[in-house]
C-alpha cells in the first residue's frame, strides 16, 4: 500500500531535504524515523527538494509498506521521536500509482521579507533596510505569468531535462513592517524563487528597471540574474493534488 504523509519542518539546520552523503537532511531523519517506528526499511519520496536552510510549512512525501496503518497513531507515534524542527501533520491512504512529485499539479511557496530588524525572524525571513518599491516590485512580477521558460531563474545543477513552467500566481503583499511574496506554479526549477526573488528586489530598491526585468527574463541567460535572496525566507507553502489519488480508509 501506497501512502502520502504530510509534513512541515524548520530548514535552519538542516542541508535541504534530500538524502546526502556527510551532510544532516530532512528525508534522512524522516525515513529512519518512519523506519524504526514501522519496523522496516522506509524511503520515502518527496514532493520537491528544498536547499539547505529552506522551511516547509507544507511538504508530502510518499512510502510503500504492507502494513494497514491508522493515521492518528502513525502522526502521533511519529511526533514523539521526530526532532522539534520536524512535524508529521496527516497521513493519507492513496492509490499504489499516486507520486509525490509528480502528480503534484501546483506548488507554492511563500518569501518573508522583514523591512525592520527583528531578532525573532533572523532565521525565517530576510531583513532588508533599504526602501522597497512594493508596487515597481509587483509590475514586475506579473510579467512573470507571461513566460513558460524560466532558464534565466535556473541552477544548472540536477537533472531538469526542460526549464519551462506554468506560472499561476506571482504578488508581493504588505503586511504591517513584512512583506510577503506568494508565487505558485505547476513546477519550480532548483534555485528559482531564491533567484526571482534576488531579482524582483532590486527591481524594488531601483537598481533594475520593470524593462529590464523583462529582458533578463527573456534572454534565458543565467548570468545575467540577481544574486539569489537568502534561503532563511523561503517557505514551500502549499503542495495540490487530485483528488481522485486519495483512497478512503477501510
Amino acid at each position: 500500500m501506497r501512502y502520502f504523509l504530510e509534513i512541515a519542518y524548520d530548514g535552519g539546520r538542516f542541508h535541504g531535504w534530500q538524502v546526502q552523503p556527510n551532510a544532516l537532511s530532512v528525508q534522512e531523519v524522516l525515513d529512519d524515523s518512519l523506519s524504526k517506528i514501522l519496523r522496516e526499511e522506509i524511503s520515502t519520496t518527496g514532493s520537491g527538494r528544498t536547499d539547505t536552510g529552506v522551511h516547509a510549512s507544507q511538504q508530502f512525501v510518499h512510502f510503500d509498506t504492507d502494513q494497514q496503518l491508522d493515521p492518528q497513531h502513525i502522526v502521533y507515534r511519529l511526533n514523539r521521536i521526530l526532532p522539534d524542527d520536524i512535524a508529521a501533520k496527516n497521513l493519507y491512504l492513496v492509490t499504489d500509482e499516486a507520486h509525490a512529485r509528480y502528480d503534484a499539479f501546483a506548488r507554492t511557496y511563500h518569501y518573508h521579507i522583514t523591512l525592520t530588524r527583528n531578532p525573532f525572524k533572523r532565521y525565517y525571513a530576510w531583513y532588508h533596510s533599504q526602501h522597497l518599491d512594493v508596487e515597481k516590485m509587483n509590475e514586475a512580477a506579473a510579467i512573470l505569468l507571461r513566460y513558460e521558460d524560466f532558464t534565466t531563474f535556473s541552477k544548472v545543477k540536477g537533472d531538469t531535462k526542460h526549464y519551462r513552467c506554468s506560472m499561476y500566481e506571482a504578488v508581493w503583499r504588505q503586511q504591517g513592517e513584512e512583506l510577503l511574496f506568494t508565487i505558485k506554479a505547476n513546477r519550480f526549477l532548483r534555485g528559482m524563487v531564491r533567484l526571482v526573488v534576488g531579482a524582483l528586489a532590486d527591481v524594488g530598491r531601483g537598481k533594475l528597471s520593470i524593462a529590464a526585468f523583462e529582458q533578463i527574463i527573456a534572454s534565458q541567460d543565467r548570468s545575467k540574474a540577481s544574486g539569489a535572496a537568502p534561503a532563511e525566507g523561503l517557505y514551500l507553502a502549499k503542495v495540490e493534488y487530485p483528488e481522485y489519488i486519495f483512497r478512503t480508509l477501510p
